[in-house]
């Protein structure tokens, strides 16, 4: 992967930093290995902190059959979700799309986008998978392990589990199982609308993480986080398409 252009923050000053976890120099095998070995690290306790203030949302889109990939991630103030900063970033991508490694894809021009953040988030929801993956470590697993904050994973299909059908009315849910164990609730987020498949990454619990997500949700079916995320790269995309902003 070849960063071709950072779109940086709309902030300036000291930028967000985080270690290396591991090279993105991987094959197929190395990369289940890899995501087992990761999964073993995630921590499913509520690491949210009581006085939460900062909550990132952020998105990975890229055109259908494309190699341009666009992230964002948009930081606003709890429990107001006022647009604080935002922070974005454009890549091309060599790793193939194998379901179950979408992290592999996504994950390097997102962490190029945090890098461009000026304020540490005090829990990041992701358009994406948390627990609830076959291999225990979706793209909201992958990136709380990376930054070492809570994440949620707030998807919009299933990817994987079972699940009874939770009632129709905002706030109601049930649990999404996996083998025996709960990896994630089916949340309705507004009344009668298809519910999210929510998760925790790392540093939460499935009660902290539905819990979050439902206070972050207003008028629309994806949290105000994630939802203005992928307004961002949708803007991203648009502009790349016009070449706006691409040398």
């Amino acid at each position: 992967m070849s960063i071709v252009v950072d779109v940086g923050s709309m902030m300036t000053g000291e930028m967000m930093d985080f270690a290396r976890l591991h090279d993105w120099s991987v094959t197929y095998a190395e990369a289940v290995a890899l995501q087992r070995r990761l999964a073993a690290q995630v921590r499913l306790e509520d690491g949210v902190t009581p006085s939460l203030r900062r909550v990132a949302g952020v998105d990975v889109s890229y055109e259908k059959h494309g190699d341009l990939f666009f992230a964002a991630v948009v930081l606003l103030s709890y429990p107001d979700l006022q647009v604080v900063e935002e922070a974005s970033a454009v890549a091309r991508v060599s790793f193939p799309y194998i379901p179950g490694l979408l992290s592999f894809r996504e994950l390097p021009v997102l962490l190029q986008a945090f890098q461009g953040l000026q304020t540490r988030p005090d829990v990041v929801l992701v358009d994406g998978q948390g627990i609830a993956h076959p291999r225990r470590l979706g793209l909201a697993s992958h990136l709380g392990l990376w930054l070492q904050l809570p994440t949620i994973g707030c998807a919009k299909s299933r990817l994987c589990g079972d699940h009874e059908e939770p009632g129709l009315h905002k706030g109601d849910y049930a649990a999404l199982e996996l083998k025996g164990d709960q990896v994630g609730a089916v949340l309705r987020t507004r009344d009668r609308v298809r519910p999210l498949y929510v998760s925790p990454g790392h540093l939460c619990t499935v009660a902290r993480a539905a819990q979050v997500t439902l206070a972050c949700t207003t008028r629309y079916r994806m949290p105000e986080p994630t939802r203005l995320a992928h307004l961002l790269t949708n803007r991203l995309r648009l502009q790349a398409r016009e070449g706006v902003g691409l040398d």
